[in-house]
C-alpha cells in the first residue's frame, strides 16, 4: 500500500488520505487486488521475464482493467521490468529522477516492487509517494514530477498509453526537494 512524505516530514499511509492530498494536484491513486498475481507469483520473483512471460501478464490484467482502458482512451500498455542488472539502468534512473511533465497523462500499475514518485505541491512543497504493488497511479497530463525505483532497484509495473510520445519527459528545471531528503 502506498505512503506519502510530505515537506513537513509527516508520513501518511491512510489511503484516503494520500488521495486527499494528492487529488488537487491532478494524481489518482488506487489501491487493486484483482488476484492476477496467484497466477504467476514466480514471474514477479524473476528479474528477467521473457517475451510470452510479458504477453501472458498483460494478456491477464487486460481483461481485468479493460474498465481503465475504456474509461481513460488507453491503446495499448507494455510491462516495465527493473532490476539491479537491467541494461541501462542508471539512463533510466537519471532521466526519469528529475523533475517533469509529459503531454498525455502517466497511468501505472505497480505488480511488484516498489517506485517513488516526487511532486511538487500550488504552494511550492514536494511531497514523495511511494508505491508498492496493486498500487494504480493516474498523473494527469502537465503535472509536473520525477520517478524513481527505490533503493531496491526492483519493480515491475504495467505501463498505459494513448500515444508514444506523450511519456516523453518535458524538463521543468525545478530542483528536488532538500527537506526531503534530510535525516529525521
Amino acid at each position: 500500500m502506498a505512503t506519502l512524505l510530505l515537506d513537513d516530514g509527516t508520513i501518511e499511509t491512510e489511503l484516503s488520505e494520500i488521495v486527499r492530498e494528492l487529488e488537487p494536484l491532478g494524481i489518482h491513486l488506487s489501491h487493486y487486488d484483482p488476484g492476477t498475481s496467484l497466477l504467476f507469483p514466480n514471474l514477479l520473483d524473476q528479474d528477467l521475464v521473457t517475451e510470452s512471460e510479458k504477453r501472458y501478464i498483460l494478456g491477464l490484467h487486460n481483461s481485468v482493467f479493460e474498465f481503465l482502458q475504456q474509461e481513460n482512451g488507453y491503446l495499448w500498455c507494455d510491462l516495465q521490468s527493473v532490476h539491479p542488472g537491467s541494461p541501462n539502468l542508471q539512463t533510466q534512473i537519471t532521466t526519469y529522477s528529475q523533475y517533469h511533465t509529459h503531454t498525455t497523462a502517466e497511468p501505472i500499475y505497480v505488480l511488484a516492487g516498489e517506485m517513488i514518485y516526487g511532486f511538487v505541491r500550488p504552494d511550492g512543497s514536494h511531497v514523495q509517494l511511494l508505491l508498492q504493488a496493486q498500487d494504480y497511479l493516474h498523473i494527469r497530463a502537465g503535472v509536473e514530477h520525477w520517478c524513481s525505483p527505490s533503493a531496491s532497484l526492483h519493480f515491475k509495473a504495467i505501463r498505459y498509453f494513448t500515444n508514444a510520445e506523450g511519456w516523453m519527459p518535458h524538463y521543468t528545471g525545478t530542483q528536488l526537494s532538500d527537506s526531503l531528503n534530510k535525516p529525521r
